[in-house]
């Protein structure tokens, strides 16, 4: 695109962004360093103004001053007082230079280049969007042209000004802990952003609301996303931050009494980082992305299609396949040749495709000390009296693909990895790394947390000591699955190299063995993030282990990762009733099955249950992987007694709607009996709901053209399958 009555106008026919280059005065003064004025005049800045990014009839916002990009340097300050990301002294002083907009691959790009006028920063703006797709990439590039070093404080990826006023926002954040994934909770923005009286004060509020991630668990405590949706039109603008080193966005009032929306990645302030640029030297920041929509459903559809096309191409995608794992209420870190043999057949005779042989397998020791002898990768002989190759030939002979679990970036203390230490020495023992090998503190010492140390893959000989694992398991023994845990956090420094590193490493491991699946977890979903979720193949969603706790979870997964790449635990046992079993392989049917249990000490009827199940999930998992989420009954909350996720095809493919009732006490207000709102089939009366999966048929559905989904559940918990077309 170009000119327009805005100045430059960019972007395809779900997205446009709008840019002034042209009304810069020049100073780098007034309203873009954060001061206003009493008249609530705004001027436009010197290095050019991203004024919208906007869908097609979305109506107008005012200049609001902001500059292009935020960036603060050692020494430059921030330019205002407080913590936010708008308002930095670089910031303002950039000018414009150029543009550049190209088109390829499905993709259209914008270079917006600024330049220094009191130093040798070139700063490049980096924009992108999937054609027909409402949804902006964005990333920040430095290039130190000067003659000396600077070094960056913060970079941030995307600075956006022109939204709503605080007035009509409301503000959605997603807590995220350890077996309690997921749990989306919404504010009025006006309760973090107080009105102070801009007219009085002539000058906008420092207060902001904030969220920072920290640490290589990067998804611990929040999702690293965030949403405004409006509450007179219902317009929402959804982001998140591509970073597993740590992040932070902010949103807070703009000039002109409207709202700005600042993302990052790590930064000096929050994270301890920083970043030296010697002349020549460039650095690009994490990548961000801004999606736009009607509602949270709107845009969460449309952030589910930007996430499938920026992820690496890979079969599993398409295939799905049904994964057994042998750790979770099974086996839990204790496999043998023994206890694995007979759980192999049990898993191809329920219908799975690959088997996982988890946590353990490597552990020589008689005490079950695997935790912290991790890192060497060699099975152990006590656990496979006649090798391990003998299990995953069984695996092999009853039509599965070999599975195995590891966790890369870490090294026991116990391990021979890691060496003998003594303090601050450390003696070679074999096959020991290099203690440079390994992320350390300021002081030097290794990082060391929970018995273990933390790889440093920036490091050549970690590189070449995991590629040798790989290379042992995948090519020589023939292991097709890799579940890639990992169980410690660090925020020492380097963590950011390190986990671009990471990514790295992995696409080489890709590379080399195409057909491989990987899955990443973090005990569950403490690394759930955009930028690992780009290179792996599937995604944990918790370490859950009770199957009446994880629907919330489960139900609010596709609000971070595809249906199709999202883990879910379905750990059926011998023990439960019939409609228990139900119930947990009902929980996973819109995600990624995984299946575990002791499926071989179940009855022959129990095991049909599962074969059952598992059945009707590969009938209909070819849908999952071109469908988009909605929530007929809003996000989850943790402790609610009905919970649905409904997954939508394109054009006119099937819709599947999964609704829980968790139970009927006192908290369960709806009684037996709910209507679903279904608003894309609203008025269609040539629906038919199809129930495909039930915990027993009690349960009942019909499609009311009017109303919408009415499901009948007399007993809890109980859940549904249901198919609507």
């Amino acid at each position: 695109m170009n000119d327009h009555e805005f100045g430059y106008r960019w972007g395809h026919s779900a997205l446009t962004l709008d840019f002034d280059f042209d009304r810069g005065f020049g100073s780098g003064s007034g309203s873009g360093s954060g001061s206003g004025s009493g008249s609530g005049l705004s001027l436009g800045l010197a290095s050019g103004e991203l004024l919208r990014v906007s869908r097609p009839g979305d109506p107008a916002p005012p200049v609001t001053g902001l500059p292009l990009v935020d960036v603060t340097l050692m020494g430059a300050g921030t330019g205002w007082s407080g913590p936010r990301f708008r308002g930095t002294a670089l910031g303002a002083r950039l000018r414009y230079r150029a543009h550049r907009a190209t088109y390829g691959d499905g993709w259209h790009h914008l270079a917006v280049e600024l330049t220094d006028p009191q130093g040798g920063l070139r700063v490049f703006a980096e924009y992108s969007s999937p054609d027909g797709v409402a949804v902006l990439r964005s990333r920040v590039r430095l290039r130190n042209e000067g003659d000396a070093a600077v070094t960056v404080r913060s970079v941030g990826s995307l600075l956006l000004g022109g939204l709503p006023s605080p007035d009509v926002l409301d503000a959605h954040r997603a807590r995220n802990d350890w077996l309690a994934e997921c749990r989306w909770y919404a504010e009025p923005l006006r309760a973090s952003v107080p009105d102070i009286g801009r007219d009085v004060h002539e000058h906008d509020s420092r207060a902001a609301l904030r969220l920072t991630g920290r640490g290589s668990w990067p998804t611990d405590g929040h999702l690293a996303m965030g949403a405004l949706t409006d509450r007179t039109d219902g317009r929402c603008w959804l982001w998140q931050v591509e970073s597993a080193a740590g992040w932070v966005w902010d949103a807070g009032e703009a000039p002109a009494g409207r709202t700005y929306v600042g993302l990052g990645g790590p930064t000096y302030d929050e994270h301890g980082w920083s970043q030296v640029l010697g002349p020549g030297e460039e650095f690009a920041s994490e990548y961000a992305a801004l999606a736009l929509g009607d509602g949270l459903d709107g845009a969460l559809g449309a952030l589910t299609e930007y996430r499938r096309r920026v992820r690496r191409p890979h079969p599993d995608h398409d295939r799905l396949p049904v994964v057994f794992n042998d750790y979770m209420n099974t086996l839990m870190g204790d496999p043998t040749t023994e206890k694995l043999l007979p759980l192999i057949d049990a898993a191809a005779s329920a219908g799975a495709e690959y088997f996982c042989v988890d946590a353990g397998w490597y552990d020589d020791s008689a005490d079950g000390g695997w935790w912290d002898s991790v890192g060497a990768w060699q099975p152990s002989g006590r656990r496979f009296p006649g090798g391990i190759q003998e299990v995953l030939e069984r695996i092999r002979e009853r039509g599965m693909v070999p599975g195995v679990w590891l966790e890369p970036e870490v090294v026991g203390v116990r391990s021979p990895v890691a060496g003998a230490r003594a303090g601050a020495e450390a003696e070679a023992g074999v096959g020991a790394l290099p203690d440079d090998a390994f992320l350390r503190h300021a002081d030097g010492s290794r990082v060391t947390e929970q018995g273990r140390h933390q790889l440093d893959l920036t490091h050549p000989a970690a590189r070449a000591h995991l590629d040798a694992a790989v290379d042992r398991i995948v090519g020589e023994w023939g292991v097709g699955y890799l579940k890639l845990d990992y169980n410690i956090t660090t925020s020492a420094p380097g963590l950011l190299d390190h986990t671009r590193a990471w990514r790295a490493w992995l696409a080489s491991v890709l590379d080399r063995y195409p057909s491989l699946v990987v899955e990443n977890c973090a005990s569950g979903g403490m690394r759930m993030d955009g930028a690992s979720l780009s290179v792996t193949q599937l995604q944990s969603t918790s370490d859950q282990q009770d199957p009446v706790r994880y629907p919330p979870i489960a139900a609010a997964a596709p609000t971070v990762v595809p249906p199709e790449q999202g883990a879910v635990w379905a750990y059926p046992q011998p023990s439960f009733s019939d409609a228990e079993i139900g119930f947990t392989l009902g929980t996973a049917m819109l995600g990624r099955i995984h299946l575990s249990g002791h499926l071989d000490h179940m009855t022959e009827r129990q095991l049909g249950l599962v074969r059952e199940a598992v059945a009707t999930y590969k009938a209909m998992r070819g849908d999952l992987r071109t469908s988009v989420p909605f929530w007929p009954l809003g996000l989850p909350g943790w402790t609610d007694e009905w919970i649905a996720l409904g997954l939508r095809a394109p054009v006119e493919g099937a819709t599947y709607v999964s609704v829980w009732r968790r139970g009927d006490g006192d908290g369960d207000r709806r009684g037996p009996e709910l209507v679903l709102p279904v608003a894309h089939l609203a008025g269609r009366a040539d629906i038919r709901a199809e129930v495909l999966h039930a915990t027993e048929a009690g349960v009942t559905v019909a499609w009311d053209e009017g109303a919408g989904l009415r499901v009948r559940m007399a007993a809890a918990p109980a859940m549904a399958l249901v198919r609507l077309g």
